[in-house]
Order: structure tokens, then sequence, then C-alpha cells
């Protein structure tokens, strides 16, 4: 491996982020890697930083939007190699189901994302594949459907 290509993976977060409308926020990323793909708010996790306090962290700088986070979801991985085989990065991607602290704002994109906005299920799968950064619909899915769950066995639906 050449000095220009991360030595170890990347631990990073997602933050999946329902509203009540069966809604997830997604940005479209300005920057590489998958710059101009769709995905949830989300970055590296900072020395010193929970999972908790990165996904929330990341939301704020992406979009504006106020949440807490409340449950990690199963990890995913994401890799890019060169032409040589070489790995480009590898980053650790924890998703993590986050309940927003406002009725349904708008987000407002910031940081490394150049649009920020609402997305049902249907939107999603309405994007061609290589609009989204990784499995963008499953995770959404996910999200939405535990945080239905959540809702009714915490009696806050």
């Amino acid at each position: 491996m050449t000095g220009r290509y991360p030595r170890a993976p990347v631990p990073a977060v997602l933050a999946v982020v329902p509203d009540d409308g069966g809604r997830v926020v997604l940005v479209r990323r300005a920057n590489p890697p998958r710059a101009g793909t769709w995905g949830m708010p989300g970055g590296k996790i900072e020395l010193g930083e929970t999972l908790f306090q990165a996904a929330e962290r990341e939301l704020v700088e992406e979009t504006g939007l106020q949440a807490t986070a409340v449950m990690a979801l199963l990890p995913l991985e994401t890799l890019d190699r060169d032409v040589a085989g070489a790995v480009r990065y590898h980053y650790l991607l924890v998703p993590v189901l986050c309940r927003l602290s406002a009725e349904s704002p708008l987000p407002v994109a910031a940081s490394d994302a150049d649009a920020a906005e609402w997305f049902d299920l249907d939107a999603i799968a309405a994007l061609p594949p290589e609009a989204l950064a990784g499995p963008v619909l499953r995770v959404a899915r996910l999200g939405l459907a535990l945080s239905a769950r959540l809702r009714t066995d915490c009696g806050t639906a």
C-alpha cells in the first residue's frame, strides 16, 4: 500500500433521521469519496467522541437539524480500490438512528453537503443506483421501521 492511501479502516457514522411523515433526511455529498451522491448525513468519528455524539454533530454540521441519537444499527463497510487494486478508502460506517428534536424542520445543506432534503422511500427508490452512496434505501427502510416501532412501544404514536 502506498503512503497516499489510508493504512487502516476509518470509523464513521451515518445519522438516520426519520420524521413523523415517513421520510428521512438525505444529503448530497459535495466532496469525494462519492461526491454528487445522496446518502445519510455523516462522517468520521473524532477522537474521544462516542458514536451518538458523532452522529448528532455530523447531522448539525451537514443539515442544521437537531436530533437525539437513540440506537446504533448494524455497521456497513465501503471500500474503493484504484486500478492496481490498492485500497483508496475503507470506511466502517455505523448508522445511528436519531429522533428529531423539532417538528420536521427544513434541512439546510452545509459543511460538505451541497444539498439536504427530506425523502420518502418511493423517492429514494426512484433515484438511479449510481446516485446513491451505498445501501441508502435499505438503511432508510430500517430506520423508518425502527422509529415507528419505538414510537409505538414508548406510547408516543
